[in-house]
């Protein structure tokens, strides 16, 4: 593994925002073209079983770049982000030397965190007059009707924000000025809702050539499901109307895989594929009308809200590869700093990839971890009610904060256990059951495996919780100096009697 400044490999991760890895042709989707995500794949290593640590956006991309679990870290909600003393990956990188950039969506560092983190980062560059992703109420996706979040397309697919941070990852990739090996992060707003895409990109899939999705109504489901679907007037909207919201999010992900062969086109044109690792992950999936839910939930733990993408090539590593164990998106941060030779600033607890992407086999009994959700007791975890894209979601939660309520999740290579203290528990063999459709929890069939997915999830939080800090203090007992208060004034002194 390369270990010397002149064999550390570029790093990119190519992140888009809410892609379900079954959205994907080389994931096994029958319908979705995807020829950038399965070119990438084929040179590359696929890894099949990847789950994230939290659904939501903030939380899921803080336990990427730390390597630990929200539990371990208090990144709970989307409000709490990595702090300058909180060891993160990109901060690694750049002490080993690495150029680091950081170009589209945050959502993970402090502001007081970048200047110690990063070389150089932007803001998503404003789109063009015909996008309108930015535009006033854009993002709400809210009508007289049911809250599909279904919006018009946009304009011209080179005049979204998306494209520009493309274009500023293809002006690093192109510059010449530096030896220094560069780490680029490039996380893309697609295919997060509102659901629309570049005209020509939400045209691609007509909603009644899309295979059945899973139907709302069914039982043993935790109460949010049907608590959304009448706050969101989801109750009253058909089967064409979630076909419509799935075609549009289809659009969304072609149009991401364009982004990205623009972006795997230019390291070839410049011979930078031969010295640059690319990855891709996602920080969670999205309902896109399974259960007749769209976007995602703060307590949801389906598999299409955990399971996402996840490949790697390494130049100089044979590709083909398809990993079937087991792995989670911190993964990413290990393997990242082996490739760079880089040293680990404190415990971390995922696992670095490259022994899968070097032909290995993995670990065929790991079990993933998911936790998700936030309990009435904090309340400072709670988003404000506001408008926009999240107008319902966060009143929902404020009138029914159960709903939001805490939860964690095993997943092996055959089971999902769901626990809920304060909910609807779940058990799903994925083999028998793909789409998570008929809860086992309490059944005299999965008894025995249900307990042993208990006892995993218990040890794993007692393996993980309590992380010591990278810090250490001293034991000496400092000298005890008192205090020199000025004296007053005799009158001050009268006075104060």
């Amino acid at each position: 593994m390369p270990s010397s400044a002149g064999s550390r490999p570029n790093l990119i991760l190519f992140f888009p925002d809410e892609l379900r890895a079954d959205a994907l042709a080389c994931y096994g989707n029958p319908v979705t073209r995807t020829p950038n995500f399965d070119r990438l794949a084929k040179s590359g290593t696929m890894f099949r079983n990847a789950h994230v640590q939290y659904p939501v956006c903030a939380a899921s991309r803080c336990s990427m770049l730390t390597g630990l679990p929200t539990s371990a870290t208090g990144h709970r909600g989307f409000s709490y982000l990595i702090q300058p003393n909180e060891p993160n990956l990109f901060a690694m990188l750049r002490q080993s030397g690495y150029d680091t950039f950081f170009f589209g969506k945050n959502d993970v560092l402090a502001p007081e965190t970048f200047a110690t983190s990063l070389t150089a980062w932007a803001d998503p560059p404003a789109p063009g007059a015909a996008s309108g992703d930015h535009a006033p109420g854009a993002r709400a996706g809210v009508n007289n009707g049911p809250v599909t979040m279904l919006l018009p397309p946009m304009g011209d697919r080179r005049e979204t924000s998306d494209y520009g941070i493309i274009q500023r990852a293809i002006h690093v990739i192109e510059r010449k000025e530096s030896d220094r090996p560069f780490c680029l992060f490039l996380p893309i707003f697609q295919p997060h809702p509102p659901y629309r895409a570049p005209a020509d990109f939400a045209a691609m899939y007509k909603p009644e050539d899309l295979p059945a999705l899973i139907p709302p109504g069914l039982s043993g489901k935790p109460a949010y499901h049907e608590a959304i679907r009448r706050a969101y007037g989801l109750d009253k909207a058909g089967p064409e109307v979630f076909a419509r919201v799935r075609a549009a999010y289809y659009g969304q992900v072609s149009y991401a895989d364009w982004l990205l062969g623009e972006l795997l086109d230019a390291l070839e044109r410049t011979g930078r594929d031969k010295d640059t690792a690319v990855f891709v992950g996602s920080d969670h999936g999205d309902y896109a009308g399974d259960y007749g839910l769209v976007e995602k939930w703060h307590g949801g733990l389906e598999s299409c809200l955990t399971h996402v993408p996840l490949i790697g090539r390494v130049p100089g590593v044979a590709g083909g590869h398809v990993a079937q164990d087991m792995v989670e998106l911190y993964d990413i941060m290990p393997s990242f700093l082996s490739l760079a030779g880089a040293r680990s600033g404190g415990t971390q607890f995922g696992r670095s990839l490259l022994p899968q992407i070097h032909g290995g086999a993995g670990d065929p009994n790991r079990a993933a971890f998911t936790e998700a959700g936030i309990n009435s007791y904090e309340p400072q975890a709670f988003d404000t009610p506001s408008g926009g894209l999240y107008r319902m979601k966060s009143q929902l939660a404020a009138q029914e904060p159960v709903l939001v309520s805490r939860a964690a999740s095993v997943r092996t290579q055959r089971h999902t256990y769901i626990h809920r203290p304060q909910g609807q528990s779940e058990f799903y063999d994925r083999i028998a059951d793909p789409g998570e459709t008929r809860n086992l929890i309490g059944t005299k069939a999965v008894a025995k495996d249900q307990a042993a997915l208990q006892q995993r999830l218990l040890n794993w939080y007692v393996n993980t919780s309590g992380v010591p800090q990278d810090t250490r203090n001293s034991r000496d007992v400092p000298n005890f100096i008192p205090p020199q208060a000025p004296k007053p004034e005799a009158p001050d002194r009268i006075l104060d009697l």
